[in-house]
């Protein structure tokens, strides 16, 4: 089975048990961890062990197991390590604490010609460019 292929398995088992924003990120650009990432959500802690238990049985059924699994006890973020598909699996508020999409997706052009070569953004102009400033000292 292709790492592409069992991104879409996964996404398709979370999908079965009502996971929201399943997103599944291409990352084989970006680092060497994995291929995929599959990133979903569930609405409390037993949905989230749900939606694990039905990623895991649809692994199982086409012969792949995952090589670790973390965070299953506490249910607010479950880790499945398939080494080249990572599935995360969280609740709504650690999703958006931790923010795993833009951390791994690719910067738009916009987004990348608005910053400067060390990463800081440039400040707007108004009308005229800045010159150098004088500072005035008062008495």
């Amino acid at each position: 089975m292709t790492p592409l292929q069992l991104s879409r398995l996964i996404a398709d088992a979370a999908a079965d048990k009502k996971a929201r924003g399943i997103v599944r990120l291409d990352i084989r650009q970006k680092s060497s961890i994995a291929d995929y990432f599959v990133i979903c959500e569930g609405d409390t802690d037993r949905q989230v062990r749900a939606i694990t238990d039905a990623i895991i049985e649809a692994g199982r059924a086409k012969g792949v197991r995952p090589l670790h699994t973390a965070g299953y006890e506490e249910g607010s973020w479950v880790v499945l390590d398939y080494a080249s598909v990572i599935v995360h699996v969280f609740l709504p508020g650690e999703r958006s604490y931790y923010d795993l999409e833009s951390l791994w997706k690719t910067p738009s052009r916009a987004r990348a010609s608005a910053t400067s070569r060390n990463g800081v953004k440039k400040a707007p102009t108004k009308g005229k460019p800045a010159g150098p400033r004088r500072r005035v000292r008062t008495a």
